[in-house]
């Protein structure tokens, strides 16, 4: 193995060796400082940032969110002071939430001094949003992996649609840089195996070989063949043996720019050593700072000043700028003009590409809604979500998504079939390639047709049985400002959770469409039967869940998750039909854009009992209700589809929860096929919950609403006990 702390003479010019020691120096002075944190992957991988950045990324340090740079992943996010010292030394320059540049560093020295400190730009790992030129939040070991395969996808998607013949308008490439941790997670073999299935070969992962983990060597649990794994997965795989050799390095990233029909995964064997040849224990080395001592030791070794920190020597700053600054402003300025050329000729597709950067919806996106007239059998909001996503998506050409082999159950396949009236985009280009419109025809935004290695302008994406990499893929297309769906049953919410999460912390509007959201699964079983998974979705801040009563509730729900720009929702859908409830009797479903809302009251507007419900479980309530009426009981129907939504609308508009939810009305009836965590906020203590306590079961639906207290006589029994315990 070679030993990573110094560059061998006949390598790299002088000035190349100070840019590369430089990168060291910092990544163990900003570790050192905080006396936290991973020095060994950003000192053995400093040499393979360095003649990435500085010889193949494009990316612009003056503009660090232009829409065709390329991506750099830090997969192993832990190793987080590489990418910090990289956009300093580059001069990365900040943008705001209004995608308006600042003008100054967006990692200054000063934050570098403070890594892992609050409030410093500098983070313990990289965090998307926090500090321009991080392309994602990479927590999770293998998260930035699949998420690079979503940026991609989502480079090959947008070329196939928006790409005319001398106006490559999207070409960028992606690179992830990963440890044996990354290699190790499930994640990885999912990505990497869609990765390879779709020949994205504009993707490369930079495999840093270094075999340490934070237990030890990884002999201690992985002895697999990485390199024939891959090649099995599809992938061109070329290694270099030693990391420190920059023209070695050079060739391989050469191989992956001339590789056209797959991935490309680079092996970079690198062993983590220090300057002092005492120090042994490499493995907690891996994961805590040196000490004071082998850092001058190790700068020694540089010949660098030993007490020095945080330096940077003259000249460095100016070779970055020389580089990777002056070659990427370059292709900047080029696709810049390129760009004016393209509004000029193809204005709507410009027009398209303008509002898809800055997550804008087209006009008229929602001119096609559908209306669904009353209805008492109805149908499963599944069914009717279908007919509104449709709608959408002809209106919306960046909407994209599928499922984790599910969509013929969770309803999400894009079925439009190119019979638009001509008189759309379809007009402009004969040119797209991929087969399908190779001649003038229809609008070829009104045909939604299949992703795959023959054709990236497909809509609908198959992503196999891998729920973990389809989140992780959402992610990397929502990142790359594409609008991304991915469906699955609710019970399989928990396998996609680290990516799910990872959405909210970004803040970007990933659509989940979650499926067969209770016991109604019915003889599937308990092991298809979510329970927990609404209380423990309701629990990731940030995270909009959604629970619509019937079709009208499924509009507005469509309707409110297409205006969001910076959350992601779950929407949660039944399989079992449910009433199309009558809206000239019932409140009108706009109120679900308030979270909850009251959908039928008492006569005199003074209940003496409220029914709270979500999703199917709405219309138990409503016949409980009328049931109660009979009986001269003064009941009040609360639709609650969103508590997130209801929680922030009552945070604006302070005095309607006490509409919703008066106080002084104690008896209180919550009703939903999942667990009752966190429904006593609502209810109170002198209320009920009609909820699951235990696993379902495997019977027809309405066995187990009969066995699980799932019925109006349920609900009318619960209202009267609650009632009969008011104070007197």
């Amino acid at each position: 193995m070679t030993v990573t702390t110094g560059l061998t003479v006949a390598q790299g010019s002088a000035i190349e060796k100070l840019a590369i020691n430089t990168i060291r120096t910092l990544c163990m002075d900003a570790v050192q400082a905080a006396n936290s944190g991973h020095p060994g992957s950003p000192m053995g991988m400093a040499p393979t940032a360095y003649v990435l950045w500085q010889r193949f990324l494009r990316f612009d340090p003056d503009d660090p969110i232009w829409g065709n740079r390329d991506r750099f992943v830090l997969s192993a996010g832990h190793a987080s002071t590489l990418l910090y010292s990289l956009l300093h030394l580059t001069g990365v320059k900040a943008v705001n939430s209004k995608y308006e540049r600042l003008g100054q560093p967006t990692v200054p020295l000063d934050d570098l001094k403070r890594f892992r400190q609050l409030d410093s730009k500098c983070p313990g790992h990289p965090e998307y949003r926090w500090t321009s030129g991080i392309e994602t939040t990479t927590g999770p070991l293998g998260q930035g992996l699949a998420t690079s395969v979503g940026m991609a996808l989502a480079s090959r998607w947008a070329a196939a649609r928006f790409n005319r013949p001398g106006f490559e308008m999207f070409d960028f490439d992606v690179y992830a840089l990963c440890g044996d941790g990354c290699i190790m997670e499930g994640i990885s073999s999912e990505a990497a195996s869609l990765a390879g299935h779709w020949k994205l070969s504009n993707l490369c992962w930079i495999y840093d070989s270094n075999q340490i983990t934070i237990e030890g060597h990884t002999a201690l649990t992985f002895s697999e063949d990485v390199a024939t794994r891959f090649i099995g997965y599809g992938w061109n795989v070329t290694r270099v043996g030693d990391a420190n050799d920059l023209e070695m390095l050079d060739r391989a990233f050469q191989v992956f720019k001339n590789t056209s029909d797959r991935p490309t995964l680079i092996i970079v064997d690198s062993h983590i050593a220090w300057g002092s040849p005492h120090k042994q224990d490499t493995s907690a080395a891996h994961g805590e700072p040196l000490g004071d001592n082998e850092v001058r030791l190790t700068k020694r070794n540089y010949g660098w000043k030993e007490d020095a920190k945080f330096f940077i020597p003259d000249g460095v700053y100016e070779h970055f700028r020389d580089g990777i600054g002056k070659r990427s402003k370059e292709l900047h300025q080029a696709w810049l003009a390129k760009r004016d050329e393209y509004k000029s000729k193809y204005p709507e597709l410009a027009d398209y590409l303008d509002r898809m950067q800055r997550r804008l919806l087209p006009e008229g996106w929602d001119k096609d809604l559908p209306s669904f007239p009353p209805d008492p059998k109805g149908k499963a909001t599944r069914e009717t979500s279908a007919v509104v996503l449709n709608a959408i998506a002809k209106n919306v050409p960046w909407l994209i998504g599928g499922s984790a082999d599910l969509a013929p159950s969770c309803k999400t396949r894009l079925t439009f079939d190119g019979t638009g009236d001509g008189k759309g985009v379809g007009t402009l280009l004969p040119e797209r390639p991929g087969g399908r419109f190779a001649q003038k025809g229809p609008d070829p935004f009104s045909v939604a047709g299949d992703f795959s290695a023959s054709d990236y302008g497909g809509r609908n994406l198959h992503f196999g049985v891998r729920e973990h990499a389809m989140g992780a893929i959402l992610n990397g297309l929502s990142l790359s400002k594409v609008r991304p769906f991915g469906s699955g049953f609710l019970i399989f919410s928990d396998y996609g959770r680290n990516p799910l999460r990872l959405a909210a912390l970004m803040e970007i509007p990933v659509i989940y469409i979650f499926t067969h959201d209770s016991i109604a699964v019915g003889e599937d079983g308990p092991t298809h039967q979510p329970i927990e998974h609404l209380a423990s979705l309701r629990a990731i801040p940030g995270l909009i869940t959604l629970r619509p009563a019937d079709a009208g509730e499924v509009v507005e729900a469509w309707k409110f998750i297409m205006q969001r720009r910076h959350e992601p929702v779950a929407l949660i859908l039944t399989r079992q039909a449910v009433p199309t409830l009558d809206r000239t009797k019932y409140a009108t479903a706009e109120g679900l854009q308030r979270g909850a809302y009251v959908l039928v009251d008492a006569p005199n507007g003074k209940p003496d009992v409220l029914l709270l419900g979500t999703g199917s479980e709405v219309a138990l309530c409503l016949d409980a209700f009328e049931r109660l009426k009979a009986e001269n009981i003064a009941a009040r129907v609360v639709s609650m589809p969103s508590w997130e939504m209801f929680e922030y609308h009552c945070s604006k508009h302070p005095g309607y929860r006490e509409q919703v939810l008066p106080s002084a009305v104690r008896a209180r009836v919550s009703v939903e096929l999942a667990s009752m965590f966190g429904w006593e906020r609502y209810v109170g203590d002198g209320g009920r919950m009609l909820g699951m306590n235990t696993f379902g079961a495997s019977a027809p639906l309405k066995e187990l609403q009969k066995r699980f207290g799932f019925t109006a006589d349920a609900v009318v029994a619960a209202a009267k006990e609650t009632l009969a315990r008011r104070p007197k």
